[in-house]
């Protein structure tokens, strides 16, 4: 049974999705502050946390930013609001989706076993290691060295670099790179195409604001290349 943490000040909220993942077959475990849920994450390992932005204490972002310095838990986060910029934060600091409130339970779980199936799919991938620049991809350890450091990688991005790593020097849509990633088709997802790529770069890219491995193909999406070009 796969467990799930939801990070919630609202109880109503957290009772309600609760009883829609027990229905779906998880186990829940509910936090009503940002310290108390970062403690039950690193306790009780959740296989997916669903993190509100707006927390008492320790504010969601912040979690979500101590989570990632020693883990690659799925992470699903909820916002209020409305602006795109607002609801991207969250990716930039390595959520691997988010759903804005007012929000469907049933579309929270949809959301959640698609988040679970990339992680799977990505902890199950066969042997592949790709060398490239000061990268090495180790696709079945599903670990990333640049240089002499661990890149810890997010399920998406995971996904991502290694469908841009096995169709090297071909333009890669931001609809395939959604497929790829499990994404979805939703309102502004191929914006965060777009910020997951940003993250990887910032982990792989020697300098990300010159990049010489994921190249942006203007108006159609990215590929990847190997050497940079001359």
């Amino acid at each position: 049974m796969q467990k799930i943490l939801i990070i919630d000040d609202e109880q109503r909220i957290v009772r309600g999705v609760q009883k829609y993942f027990e229905q779906a077959g998880f186990q829940v475990l509910g936090a009503y502050d940002g310290l108390i849920g970062l403690s039950l994450a690193r306790t009780e390992k959740p296989d997916l946390i669903v993190l509100d932005l707006m927390l008492p204490g320790m504010d969601g972002l912040d979690v979500c930013r101590a989570l990632r310095r020693d883990s690659d838990v799925p992470v699903i986060m909820l916002t209020a609001r409305v602006e795109e910029t607002d609801k991207l934060i969250g990716l930039e600091l390595g959520a691997d989706d988010y759903v804005t409130k007012p929000f469907s339970p049933r579309e929270l779980v949809a959301r959640a076993r698609a988040v679970l199936r990339r992680s799977q799919a990505a902890a199950g991938q066969t042997a592949e290691v790709y060398e490239f620049g000061q990268v090495k991809f180790d696709v079945g350890a599903h670990h990333c060295m640049v240089g002499d450091r661990v890149e810890k990688l997010t399920p998406t991005e995971f996904n991502l670099l290694l469908h841009l790593v096995r169709h090297h020097r071909k333009v890669c849509s931001r609809a395939q790179l959604l497929q790829a990633a499990d994404l979805g088709f939703y309102e502004g997802v191929e914006r965060t195409v777009d910020v997951h790529i940003h993250n990887l770069r910032r982990k792989i890219e020697p300098d990300p604001a010159h990049p010489t491995h994921i190249l942006t193909v203007f108006g159609i999406g990215y590929r990847f290349l190997e050497e940079p070009e001359t």
